[in-house]
């Protein structure tokens, strides 16, 4: 029997009749937790690279940035590009929603490898340096994702196909909700957030992985595309686009198969550079 709830509003509370989301709320817990958690492990006498508080500081700004724009740009590029061709001022409409985690990861990567090239760390080699600082921030990488299928719930955005298993959620006095549906954010929550936070926590603190650059970072994408994969079979796909093929691929599952080719290439090139060293 399906569960049956009364929606959430999306707005968690007004300062001087200005909205607060929980949509926001969840970006800046993401990101201050994560800032945290990256100051703690970088503080640690074993850490590959450390970070004074300016570059702390400095980073966030950067990652900020790479999430915003490459988030922006890749649900533009990979999920609505016609739409925004005929209304190019709305890629500017931050606040009517769209983001795509694989282009948001693409931007903090690239931003990433800027900040690397801006400071001189011991290793003169900025990129793996960037490693280093990816393979960190692919700890608390999961924690933003958390917070974000959470604030897509509340939402009733990229919600589960129809399904008649006890797990279903119908959104009381919700037309397009009243018959049962996966609550896929719900899902993504716990693969893409707990989870792999676990795995990551686990990899980086348990194995010697983290003293090969790029190593962690790599498994990340390993594991979020295999989940984010498996997630998709439960998520109703994007009503512009639909399925990719007859057989129910999703856009998503797409971006995470190339994501997890990438990644498996990006663990072996780490793990045979410090054989090889």
């Amino acid at each position: 029997m399906a569960v049956v709830i009364n929606p959430i509003n999306p707005v968690a509370f007004s300062v001087f009749g200005l909205p607060v989301r929980w949509y926001a709320l969840a970006y800046i817990a993401g990101f201050v937790i994560g800032y945290y958690l990256v100051k703690y492990l970088t503080k640690k006498d074993d850490a590959q690279i450390h970070l004074d508080k300016k570059q702390m500081d400095d980073l966030l700004t950067y990652v900020v940035m790479g999430v915003i724009i490459g988030g922006r740009l890749g649900y533009v590029l990979f999920y609505n590009l016609q739409f925004f061709i005929e209304y190019p001022l709305e890629i500017f409409a931050l606040w009517h929603g769209g983001m795509s985690f694989h282009g948001g990861f693409i931007g903090v990567v690239c931003s990433t490898l800027l900040f690397a090239k801006k400071y001189k760390f011991p290793d003169k080699s900025s990129l793996r340096n960037a490693l280093r600082i990816l393979d960190v921030m692919a700890v608390a990488a999961p924690i933003g994702l958390f917070f974000g299928r959470i604030a897509n719930f509340i939402n009733m955005e990229v919600m589960g196909r129809a399904t008649d298993s006890r797990f279903g959620i119908i959104f009381n006095g919700i037309p397009e909700y009243q018959y049962p549906r996966h609550p896929s954010p719900l899902y993504e929550a716990g693969c893409e957030g707990i989870l792999l936070f676990i795995i990551m926590w686990l990899l980086y603190t348990k194995t010697k992985f983290n003293r090969t650059p790029g190593a962690i970072g790599g498994l990340l994408c390993v594991f979020y595309a295999i989940f984010r994969i498996f997630c998709e079979q439960f998520r109703q796909p994007d009503v512009q686009i639909g399925f990719l093929t007859s057989w129910g691929l999703t856009m998503g599952q797409l971006l995470s198969g190339v994501m997890f080719i990438v990644g498996l290439s990006v663990f072996v090139y780490s793990i045979r550079q410090n054989k090889i060293k």
